[in-house]
């Protein structure tokens, strides 16, 4: 039997990007594990959890579009090489700032913003670049998918050592340790031999190369409809994540560790989820495992709400992160082979402001409602959403599913009786 899993791999620039990256998603991950626990400590609110999202994730929703112009008018791998560096640069001044131990909230929030910033520049790049990294176009969509299994096994391992590190050795270890990992990404991309980038002309300007990535969205209703799904997930769902350090603290009467092991079941899912989307044979049907893993996504995160019993509700956070994969992974690789290659960054970004432009205005929601209806109600809310939003998906494909068979009988030519 061949395996199609890792078939990515015969690509050796995909490769190398893959191993620096695994390396550097780790420190990432300690990093985010470390800022919420930071914050949370520091002002024991949900709703400051939510503000912290806002702050590292709105900026990219301002900026993302701008962002994917850079990606298709410019050379992708300087702006992937130059974003790489100045996240060093800026998770190397958040160690400075909490080594020095004299550090208040809006410090912390202003270098978060710092980050959302960079990352309006580094996913589209990023993103778009993997297209050129694969050899063969075919592996893309693995390629894609073993993309979410590495940043979902960096979620599983990331946290867990930063529950450690946060105990062991305190705060300021972590956010060192996660400037140094970005040496390893920087080292693979410096490895790597891409084609030689040919400068293009551009006739229009940014903001109307911006006008062109829209119309082009609007066109297309197959992305635009993705876009959409993707946005309410990020809006309503997906900021579950910030109230995690609650149930940690206050349900399960936990340390950094519990917070560290909470996360990294979460990602244990996800990781799980993204070797089963690598998994899946080329022509499989992408939309409808997207549609049920949305409702699983929801009965997880539901099951997870109200329970108090710990080896349960890791169960159940298991089965939300499995769900939650999709939402990320399957709406990019849907995007990716259906996009034109000249659009790829405009409406990659596109997809980048719908995941992160709505998860921090959902961050604020979540938390603004959990003060109002208590944080488990909140997270049960969240659940319904996920289900309700599924089932809108899967109302969609059968609605689709029609028209297309109906399409089919209008083609097929007229019998005429002998």
């Amino acid at each position: 039997m061949q395996i199609t899993t890792f078939r990515a791999f015969k690509s050796r620039n995909y490769r190398l990007f893959f191993y620096g990256q695994s390396a550097s998603l780790v420190g990432t991950w300690m990093q985010k594990t470390a800022v919420s626990w930071v914050i949370y400590s520091l002002t024991h609110s949900t709703f400051m959890l939510g503000v912290s999202l806002f702050a590292s994730q709105f900026p990219s929703f301002l900026l993302s579009m701008l962002g994917g112009v850079v990606s298709d008018r410019y050379d992708r791998f300087k702006v992937l090489l130059t974003t790489q560096v100045a996240s060093m640069i800026q998770a190397g001044l958040l160690a400075v700032l909490i080594f020095a131990n004299h550090y208040q909230v809006w410090e912390i929030l202003t270098l978060s913003a710092v980050l959302g910033t960079i990352n309006a520049f580094d996913v589209p790049a990023r993103q778009s670049l993997v297209y050129e990294m694969v050899d063969d176009k075919n592996d893309l969509p693995n390629a894609l998918a073993l993309n979410s299994s590495m940043v979902n096994l960096s979620r599983l391992i990331g946290p867990a050592i930063a529950g450690i590190v946060l105990e062991k050795f305190g705060d300021p270890v972590c956010f060192l340790l996660n400037a140094i990992s970005f040496l390893a990404v920087i080292g693979s991309l410096l490895m790597m031999r891409l084609p030689k980038y040919v400068k293009k002309v551009h006739k229009k300007n940014a903001f109307g190369e911006m006008k062109e990535g829209l119309r082009y969205i609007k066109r297309t209703p197959s992305i635009l409809y993705i876009i959409i799904m993707l946005g309410l997930i990020s809006l309503l769902v997906l900021p579950f994540s910030t109230l995690i350090p609650y149930y940690a603290r206050d349900v399960f009467k936990g340390t950094a560790s519990t917070f560290g092991v909470i996360d990294s079941f979460i990602g244990l899912g996800a990781f799980s989820g993204a070797i089963f989307l690598a998994s899946q044979k080329p022509g499989a049907n992408l939309k409808k495992i997207l549609a049920i893993n949305t409702l699983i996504f929801g009965a997880g995160l539901m099951l997870f709400s109200h329970e108090h019993f710990y080896p349960l509700a890791l169960t159940f956070v298991t089965i939300a992160g499995f769900g939650m994969m999709s939402q990320i992974t399957l709406s990019n690789t849907i995007i990716q082979t259906t996009v034109a290659q000249n659009m790829r960054g405009r409406v990659i970004s596109l997809y980048a402001m719908a995941f992160f432009g709505m998860q921090p205005l959902g961050g604020l929601l979540v938390g603004a409602v959990s003060k109002w209806i208590g944080t488990t109600n909140t997270l049960l809310g969240e659940g319904v959403a996920a289900l309700l939003i599924g089932l809108m998906h899967w109302r969609y494909l059968r609605k689709e599913s029609l028209k297309a068979k109906h399409a089919a009988l209008l083609e097929q030519p007229e019998l005429h009786p002998a």
